[in-house]
């Protein structure tokens, strides 16, 4: 593991290679996420999704006259290198904003400088509660929490008549919100956890906990980590016997998380906050998918709507700021946000609620590698 000072150093290197783009830049956007690390293939389709929108807008002439650029550094997933690279961006680049970080402990770590320096969050990838409730000043969510997707899942496997359900979670603060919304769902039914076992998150090492699980004979196990963690222990769950049902939340939605899966994919149950990458009666989607025929992306996957629902918030929010806005006119034009048509889903924001949208949904894996709901 690098030491602060390495980490700093690799922060203060990248902006440096980056220094010419981002000075031509004039609506800086910040952002700190894993392009490489565990979560690398999902953060890959949700920058491909908000760069579909932004380009988008900054072809059209950007905003206001002004375009906008969004300075991407690599957090590798690694909560301290998400602090130093925030840090960095906010104090050395001056960003109006930071924009789609990934991972629960890497946001949680970054809200006191937020709250220092003013800084508006534009959708946080994370459907972290402590996100949400109380709410956070600085943070603006787009997804809806990961508890309400758990309670769905649960929910949903209840009435099929499925009742022993075991949890595999990250011993991190995201793996304990998942456990919580798993717990009020189990309550909500009537029914007690088969098994609760948790990994840990920079180690994860399933040799105990699968052929624990695969004992208990459950007829469904939700797993609630990130990327290649959850793709291991699937494929582990799926090595010692475990013939059940396999639930997974919204953050592993890609494209790459199923690739990564090979043949353990089929069936798995992944849930989802945002509405199909193939709906055409959706305007949000038929959006998307027009302007990713157009560059020739190829198909949308999940997370790629997410960061293109994410973009549009940003952009809106730039847009009511005004010209040559700073921090605190964008902080009010999101909060002023109110029953803005993203496409046939509707987002509003106020002082007391920060939440976004609430849609949560099921989808499955299927044969052919694809999300079906």
């Amino acid at each position: 593991m690098p030491s602060t000072a390495a980490l700093r150093t690799l922060a203060l290197a990248a902006l440096a290679l980056l220094a010419v783009g981002a000075a031509q830049a004039q609506l800086l956007i910040g952002q700190t996420v894993g392009i490489t690390g565990s979560a690398a293939a999902t953060v890959k389709e949700s920058m491909q999704g908000a760069a579909l929108y932004i380009d988008h807008v900054n072809a059209r002439g950007g905003v206001g006259g002004q375009k906008v650029e969004v300075l991407s550094l690599d957090d590798q997933f690694d909560p301290k290198l998400t602090l130093e690279n925030a840090r960095a961006l906010i104090e050395q680049k001056g960003v109006l904003a930071l924009f789609m970080t990934r991972g629960t402990p890497h946001t949680q770590g970054i809200l006191p400088l937020l709250e220092q320096h003013g800084v508006p969050l534009v959708g946080p990838s994370t459907g972290a509660m402590v996100l949400h409730k109380p709410v956070q000043k600085y943070v603006f969510n787009v997804r809806a929490p990961y508890q309400r997707e758990v309670e769905k899942a649960i929910g949903h496997l209840h009435t099929l008549g499925v009742q022993r359900i075991g949890v595999v979670h990250v011993d991190d603060s995201f793996g304990a919100d998942g456990l919580a919304g798993a717990q009020s769902g189990f309550k909500a039914n009537g029914i007690t956890a088969l098994f609760i076992e948790k990994f840990d998150r920079a180690k994860p090492d399933f040799s105990a906990i699968a052929p624990r699980a695969a004992k208990a004979e459950p007829q469904a196990v939700v797993i609630i980590g990130t990327g290649a963690a959850v793709v291991d222990g699937i494929k582990a769950l799926r090595a010692a016997g475990v013939m059940g049902q396999i639930v997974t939340l919204s953050n592993n939605a890609s494209g790459g998380f199923v690739k990564a899966l090979g043949e353990s994919a089929r069936g798995v149950v992944v849930t989802q906050v945002f509405p199909s990458e193939r709906s055409l009666n959706s305007p949000l989607i038929k959006e998307a998918m027009d302007l990713a025929r157009a560059r020739g992306t190829g198909d949308l996957t999940p997370a790629m709507v997410e960061g293109f629902v994410a973009a549009k918030v940003l952009v809106e929010g730039l847009r009511r700021a005004g010209p040559r806005s700073d921090r605190a006119q964008l902080h009010a034009a999101l909060e002023g946000l109110k029953k803005f048509d993203l496409g046939g889903l509707e987002l509003s924001y106020s002082a007391s609620d920060h939440s976004g949208l609430d849609f949560a949904d099921l989808s499955i894996v299927g044969p052919d590698g694809r999300f079906r709901r």
